[in-house]
């Protein structure tokens, strides 16, 4: 369900990064930019399908000591009916068995409870609030970024068979 993104999936992924309603949520990069980091040694683009593109994330410092990563750029075409949790379980699951993470960590917008909810279901915890960090153009305002994060042992303890098969 989740591959490597190549130059020809650069207008799916700006097709979501554009859109008005993920505005608040999640920030555009341009061509150059997001072929930048396809092409990263340190860095990963990932594509998640169903039976077409459906989403795609960036995995960041994916070479760092400690085997601290961070997922970032978190997307999907359309919200509701599980995806957004079956997306994250994948990028969970890659991230732990095929990087080898110790662990996984992202930021998301306080405007958005909907992202830190399906974050709090798969195991990730607050770890702090940067309090009027990020400017959003689309609102005119900086928001408040949570930290959350997920250690392996805690991924272990959440998902034990998967983590034995």
């Amino acid at each position: 369900m989740l591959r490597p993104a190549v130059a020809a999936d650069i207008p799916f992924i700006r097709s979501l990064t554009t859109r008005p309603d993920y505005a608040p949520f999640i920030s555009d990069s341009d061509d150059a930019q997001l072929q930048v980091w396809i092409d990263s040694p340190s860095d990963r683009v990932l594509i998640w399908e169903t039976d077409a593109a459906r989403g795609f994330a960036v995995v960041r410092d994916i070479d760092r000591p400690g085997g601290i990563v961070e997922l970032f750029r978190i997307a999907l075409d359309r919200a509701g009916g599980g995806q957004g949790e079956r997306f994250l379980r994948a990028l969970v699951d890659h991230g732990f068995r095929k990087l080898g993470a110790e662990r996984l960590w992202l930021d998301a917008s306080a405007e958005n409870p909907r992202a830190v909810k399906v974050y709090t279901r798969a195991g990730f915890q607050v770890e702090g609030t940067l309090r009027a960090h990020w400017y959003r153009p689309a609102l005119g305002r900086a928001v408040d970024l949570i930290l959350m994060g997920l250690l392996r042992s805690d991924w272990q303890a959440l998902e034990p068979l998967q983590v034995r098969a």
